[in-house]
């Protein structure tokens, strides 16, 4: 029997196409799919990773500008100090005046009301060569160790080298104290004409550098202001700055 008898006639071998291979075609498409989606994956990180990169160094870059100028600058801490305190009124009132006000009354009063209105006048000094943001301060007037007022003084910007005078104002409306806090208050006024009183602050402030703020810094106020309720003026005013005399 003749080789191909299978064939029809008219065929020839040679010519004849080979077989389509679709199982090849369908594996080649998947693979150059994962090819390109493992391709870009790394690219996209290597982006990220670079844009992190430079803006740490942009970070440093200007943290360690920053820096210098600060150096440059060596900034000091701002000066605040009460100048001036001013007796507008003070009155101490008790349920009986005439026997709580008489030196050689022995009775003890069970309470007593303290009103009270002064102007305190601070001085702030900006030793720095740039100006200095203040933030808003609180300060409280204390009779011992008891809160009877507070004054807020708003925020401000002090200009470099200058000295800026800030102006508050406690009143105190018929606070009233109880018995062992009332007969030393009484005693000290009626006897020895002077009450001692305490103000007490914290000042925050800011450094200002090419429109930046350094981290901020507290100014204590510490004063102790005696007042002479007779002639309804200070006696007596001392300050600390800081834990130091001025």
């Amino acid at each position: 029997m003749p080789p191909n008898s299978n064939l029809s006639s008219g065929e020839n071998p040679t010519t004849r196409p080979p077989p389509s291979n679709q199982n090849h075609h369908h594996l080649c498409y998947p693979t150059t799919t994962r090819t390109t989606s493992s391709s870009s994956s790394p690219s996209f990180r290597g982006c990220c990773c670079c844009l992190v990169l430079l803006f740490s160094l942009l970070a440093l870059l200007i943290l360690a500008v920053f820096l210098v100028i600060m150096l440059a600058v060596k900034p000091k801490k701002p000066q605040f100090d009460l100048q001036q305190v001013g007796v507008q009124y003070m009155g101490i009132s008790a349920p009986n005046p005439s026997a709580s006000l008489d030196p050689t009354s022995t009775t003890t009063p069970a309470s007593a009301s303290l009103s009270l209105t002064i102007n305190m006048l601070f001085t702030a000094v900006n030793p720095n060569k740039v100006g200095i943001r203040y933030g808003e301060s609180s300060f409280t007037v204390m009779y011992s160790g008891i809160p009877l007022g507070k004054a807020l003084v708003p925020g401000f910007y002090q200009e470099a080298h200058s000295q800026r005078q800030v102006e508050a104002t406690i009143s105190v409306d018929r606070y009233s104290l109880m018995q062992a806090y009332a007969s030393d208050l009484i005693r000290d006024a009626s006897l020895n004409d002077r009450v001692e009183l305490r103000v007490l602050g914290q000042v925050g402030a800011k450094i200002r550098v090419l429109d930046f703020d350094s981290p901020g810094v507290q100014v204590s106020v510490d004063c102790a202001i005696v007042i002479s309720p007779r002639k309804q003026s200070l006696t007596y005013k001392q300050c600390g700055f800081d834990g130091l005399n001025v």
